[in-house]
């Protein structure tokens, strides 16, 4: 593109798509005006905010504008589409389905750490959290009990948290999707045990020492039922070979090591 507004900017060095340093210095600064006036100004402040942490100077990137932009249309769509599901959605159930719990997990471990995240000033990991938020939210599924109260509970957690962010974006969904009239008034979103309790969880499986596999056992399970689960798996006995165990070390949380 080299027409006559190169004159205007002379003499600035010409910029043409790519990714560089802004600063002072170099005096090649971007105007925001035309990011805003092409993509919105939402695009603008995600993109700003995503790109770089506060104390590090921004690069810019053509390419990380269109993917700002890209995710907003995204969440404009899914919004409409699930809109009707959205209004009429019922409570959500005190146990829902495995695939649906997983999906509510996801979007609550997100919100742990963004809301963590927030406290840092770490906003570019915030707009990251609420990315993965509506990757989890897309691949819910839809012929799944409990989905519509799922993404009901989903959007109005990720409007909330991408409101400081995308303010204009959010306040129209909020309204569209019955939430409320302004999201400024919404009080703002915090993790719930309920959501974030699982009733498995994985622990990596050792023999003497080298990772051999996993085991899945119940959340609330002692010690000693843990070890029967690790000396029953079948990729446990496999690398036993057999021998007699001389010990089993349990780390909560983390991993099961058999010592043969």
């Amino acid at each position: 593109m080299v027409d006559a507004r190169v004159a205007y900017w002379l003499p600035v060095d010409q910029y043409i798509g790519g990714i560089g340093t802004m600063s002072k210095s170099k005096n090649n600064g971007v105007d925001p005006q035309a990011l805003i006036e092409q993509y919105g100004a939402d695009t603008a402040r995600f993109f700003m905010m995503f790109a770089s942490p506060p104390e590090q100077t921004l690069e810019w990137s053509d390419s990380g504008v269109e993917g700002s932009y890209r995710f907003l249309k995204r969440l404009w769509a899914f919004a409409a589409a699930t809109a009707e599901a959205v209004k009429s959605a019922p409570p959500m159930p005190a146990k829902p389905q495995e695939s649906v719990a997983a999906v509510r997990r996801e979007v609550h471990l997100n919100l742990k750490q963004a809301n963590y995240d927030l406290q840092k000033f770490q906003f570019n990991t915030v707009a990251s959290a609420a990315m993965k938020m509506l990757n989890a939210l897309e691949r819910a599924p839809k012929d799944d009990g409990g989905y519509a109260a799922l993404v009901r509970e989903g959007l109005s957690i990720l409007l909330r948290l991408l409101s400081p962010i995308t303010p204009h974006i959010c306040h129209h969904l909020w309204r569209e999707l019955g939430y409320g009239e302004d999201i400024l008034q919404a009080p703002w979103p915090e993790p719930l045990e309920a959501a974030l309790a699982q009733d498995e969880v994985e622990l990596v499986l050792q023999v003497n020492g080298k990772l051999r596999g996993a085991i899945k056992v119940p959340s609330d399970a002692a010690k000693e039922q843990i070890e029967q689960l690790a000396l029953a798996a079948e990729v446990a006995q496999k690398y036993m070979e057999g021998k007699p165990t001389k010990k089993v070390v349990v780390v909560p949380g983390r991993l099961v090591n058999i010592v043969v």
